[in-house]
């Protein structure tokens, strides 16, 4: 294997990549990438057997070949190095890395021990807009659940039908749906659960990017791809399992109507909680009461350690009076991913579900239970 590169280009795909691997004690190649060069583009994998990921590069090719090498070594060398040209070149196991004064040997491995990455043989596939799809993707990815007590909700839920796609995520206390709209139909309607960190690392690819993504499935696997602006060949692709298990029906939990609704600037929703959590103390409780004669909306919290806190803003209500508990953090996570000005707060007593949305976009969605206290 013999081929010259530029290390802004070699950098920037080692930066991807690198993040699927991990510390692996039981398959220490597992923490290596494939550096595979054919014709005139340069490959770069890795995988976590969940995970993995394909990069293409292109190059000037000297020599085809392959080799595997520890991943954060040849980035942490990449770094260092002039920002100029650098020849990368394989013999028996071991990498050579040249530039101007710089010679490096790096103890590589056999390509024939690497893991095989999955291919998804179907033609088929549904394209999206990245920069949205990456946007939408990051309005629900936090709020998916840790534990593995219940492996259905510790994914993000994907609902494709017609030209529309929704996302869900889920930890039981609260949810966040985006509908993500796309120009042509899908043949049928198909549903999936996909592992919360792909759904990161595809964010961190696609975030700010203009191009299409396609997205092909097979019956445990989701492929995502990204075009090469320069060449017919995929830039990148992310290749995951998916989870097995029915998500739950979360429609159900989603209210029709409120028992109060208030209308209210977001900013100053935030600033008035990010006080009022002050006073909050461990239980991260603040408590919200509504006056719908009043058009005005209380905040309260207090601990025998710290004092209390009370603050008023004025809101447009419609529905009954009404005093609901919160957890403030879990507010703060769904105003935080709501865009606009302003928002809908609509309350369902102390045990109902509340939700959160942004007047002017029907497209987000985000419901939190409120604390019950006996």
């Amino acid at each position: 294997m013999n081929l010259i590169i530029l290390k802004e280009n070699l950098k920037k795909g080692l930066d991807i990549i690198e993040r699927i691997t991990g510390k692996n004690l039981t398959l220490p190649i597992l923490n290596n990438v494939l550096i595979s060069v054919e014709k005139n583009l340069l490959k770069l994998s890795t995988t976590d057997l969940e995970v993995g990921m394909n990069y293409w590069v292109l190059v000037k090719t000297n020599e085809k070949g392959e080799i595997t090498v520890p991943a954060k070594l040849i980035l942490s060398l990449i770094n260092s190095l002039p920002n100029e040209q650098i020849t990368l070149e394989g013999k028996n196991q071991i990498l050579h890395v040249k530039c101007d004064n710089y010679k490096v040997k790096i103890n590589g491995q056999s390509p024939d021990d690497f893991p095989i990455i999955p291919k998804i043989e179907t033609k088929d596939f549904t394209e999206i807009n990245s920069d949205p799809f990456s946007k939408g993707m990051a309005q629900v990815v936090d709020f998916s659940s840790i534990s593995q007590t219940k492996p259905e909700i510790s994914g993000i839920f994907f609902n494709l039908e017609k030209n529309v796609l929704k996302v869900v995520a889920t930890d039981s206390f609260r949810l966040a749906e985006k509908t993500i709209q796309f120009k042509e139909n899908i043949k049928q309607p198909v549903s999936f659960i996909v592992p919360q960190r792909t759904i990161r690392e595809l964010i961190n690819i696609t975030s700010d990017k203009e191009e299409k993504l396609k997205m092909y499935l097979s019956s445990n696997q989701v492929l995502f791809e990204l075009p090469f602006p320069d060449a017919d060949n995929p830039q990148i692709q992310l290749i995951s399992r998916l989870i097995e298990g029915k998500y739950p029906n979360y429609q159900e939990i989603i209210p029709k109507q409120y028992e109060t609704e208030v209308r209210l600037s977001r900013d100053e929703l935030i600033n008035q909680i990010k006080t009022t959590s002050l006073f909050s103390g461990k239980t991260n409780e603040i408590k919200i009461k509504v006056n719908a004669k009043k058009n005005k909306m209380e905040l309260f919290a207090q601990t025998s350690e710290l004092g209390e806190n009370k603050s008023e803003i004025s809101v447009k209500v419609k529905g009954k009076d009404t005093e609901t508990s919160f957890n403030f953090k879990f507010l703060l996570d769904g105003l935080m991913n709501i865009k606009s000005d302003e928002v809908i707060f609509g309350i369902n007593g102390i045990e109902g579900p509340a939700v959160l949305k942004p007047v002017g976009d029907i497209s987000y969605l985000y419901i939190v239970m409120p604390i019950k206290n006996n």
